[in-house]
């Protein structure tokens, strides 16, 4: 699917429709710049660092449907984190999961170059999408690793986690809803909403938007079939939440 939109901070997949569904994927794309040397290996580009496996397509897929758009970071996120803080330690990360990034270790000017070209492009259009086509639910889709390599002992055995922060409206549906078609849902699993949400709290908390996040365990989505199973997974849940958190 070409995108419809395409910036170097992101891309929109699909036809943006009042009262439909967004699907917003911060970490969509492992794309570094040509311009940028992050001083790393390229093999870690294929990595969990560097991007969430397996969601760029399924927002892909999703944004086929009517009603549904897809909007997608579009360079790695350890070139930019954009679910991260703006002027917080790992919006430009020095290190993740073990792995130094000596290309990040820029002064003040550097840092505030990446959020100029970057972070506030993403944020702004962002915003301006939902201010100017209102959704009736966004979703914001991540996936995880089944072990984080710094601590490989620790189990993720959930499919699936849903996160949010205060607003809990439709994070509670989609808990309930995952949890009917036979998945072990993490509530707040692997990581909590109200630590990690600052897109979502930018963009969805901060006006009432109904939303919620959704991680998917990466070795369940990092096939086509994998893709497909999951998109037409959360367009059903998405659909049902969006009308039950409406009445």
């Amino acid at each position: 699917m070409t995108a419809m939109v395409e910036h170097e901070a992101y891309r929109i997949f699909g036809t943006p429709r009042f009262g439909g569904v967004l699907v917003v994927s911060d970490h969509a794309s492992n794309r570094v710049p040509e311009d940028i040397d992050l001083g790393i290996s390229p093999a870690l580009l294929d990595q969990h660092i560097a991007l969430d496996i397996g969601v760029g397509a399924i927002g892909e897929i999703m944004a086929r449907r009517e009603g549904y758009c897809a909007f997608q970071g579009g360079v790695s996120r350890l070139v930019c984190d954009f679910n991260r803080e703006e002027h917080g330690p790992t919006v430009c990360p020095i290190a993740s999961d073990g792995h130094a990034i000596p290309g990040n270790g820029l002064d003040q000017a550097g840092h505030e170059e990446r959020l100029s070209r970057f972070y506030k492009p993403y944020h702004q259009a962002l915003a301006k999408l939902v201010e100017d086509v209102p959704p009736a639910l966004m979703l914001s889709l991540h996936s995880f690793t089944p072990h984080l390599a710094s601590r490989p002992e620790v189990e993720r055995p959930w499919p699936c986690g849903v996160l949010y922060n205060e607003d809990d409206r439709a994070a509670r549906i989609a808990l309930r809803l995952l949890a009917k078609e036979g998945l072990n849902v993490g509530d707040q699993q692997p990581y909590s909403g109200q630590l990690l949400n600052e897109t979502m709290n930018r963009h969805a908390e901060a006006d009432g938007r109904p939303y919620f996040g959704i991680e998917i365990r990466q070795d369940l989505i990092g096939t086509p079939a994998g893709h497909a199973e999951w998109a037409a997974r959360l367009i059903r849940i998405c659909n049902r939440v969006a009308l039950e958190v409406a009445e």
